[in-house]
This record gives C-alpha cells, structure tokens and sequence, in this order.
C-alpha cells in the first residue's frame, strides 16, 4: 500500500499506516545497527550506537504497544524513505577506507535515520492526540525523546572529536 493509496480513507487509516511505516524502519534499524557498531572504530560512537540499538528493540516493542492499544495489526509496511537512507549509509561505508572519516559518515547516516524518525514520531503523536489517543500519543512519547536523545549524543561525539580526527 502506497502512501496515497486508496485504502488510506479516514486518519485513523493515514495513522494506521504510518504506525506501519515506523515499524518497518524501527526494524530495518535494527538490522543496520549491527554492522554499523561492527565499522565503528571510536569507544564513544560504538557504545553510543549500541546503547542505541537496544533502545531501538524497545522502540518496535512501544510501536507494538501502540498497534495493541489502538486495535490495529501490528504488521509493517515497506518505508522507501527508510531503505533508501540505509542503502546509501552502506555504500558510503563501502567506500571509506579512513577509519577517522568512516566514523564521521557513519553519524551522518545514523543522523540521517534518527531525523526520519523523529518528524514520523512527532507526526504520529500529533495525529494521535487528534484522533483522542493520548494514551497512544504518549507512547510514542517515549519513542520520540529517545529518538532526539541520540541525535544529540551523535552531534556531541562527532564534535567533540570524530569530526576533527577524521579531517586530520
């Protein structure tokens, strides 16, 4: 189903989908992960980004919560926008060979990630609030604070020293 397609009728139907789109890429997440922790050279970029994927497997789990809570299925839908940031992430890693400037491209592409997640976050807080889910919408609370957290722990490490290290 397509962003705009004809089963998307009502917002509770434009909601539902894009619950579906956020689990899709909470879980392409937490199969990227891995390898980017297993690239990653800096102490601080790994433990911050394995700190993160487990936070990321509880994130599926509050999306899980949330389909239960609004009596929806929890199944994904594919998120192209999701693929295709992970896609480039991987072959921008491939093309490194600088362990400095590797780190440096792996924040870019974990900011990347956590930036689509937080505008699909804040959008489906919004719209569950509309539809009188508060319930819903301060669990996906949960998911959002985290999600800006990382961010901010991805900017601090590569201006505290990846930055600078890789373009030494």
């Amino acid at each position: 189903m397509g962003l705009f397609s004809r089963d998307i009728k009502t917002m509770d139907d434009l909601f539902v989908h894009m619950l579906r789109d956020i689990y899709y890429a909470e879980k392409q997440i937490v199969k990227a992960l891995p390898k980017m922790i297993e690239k990653a050279t800096n102490p601080q970029l790994k433990q911050g980004l394995e700190m993160h994927l487990r936070e990321t497997e509880g994130h599926v789990k509050r999306v899980e919560q949330v389909f239960e809570m609004h009596g929806a299925e929890a199944k994904a839908v594919d998120c192209p926008a999701m693929d295709g940031i992970i896609k480039e992430a991987n072959e921008l890693a491939s093309e490194v060979d600088d362990k400095q400037v590797l780190d440096a491209a792996i924040i870019a592409a974990a900011q990347a990630v956590e930036h689509y997640e937080i505008t699909r976050y804040g959008t489906l807080m919004a719209w569950a609030n509309e539809l009188g889910r508060s319930d819903c919408a301060a669990v996906l609370k949960e998911n959002l604070d985290e999600e800006k957290a990382a961010d901010e722990k991805l900017t601090g490490i590569a201006e505290e020293r990846v930055n600078m290290a890789a373009a030494e």
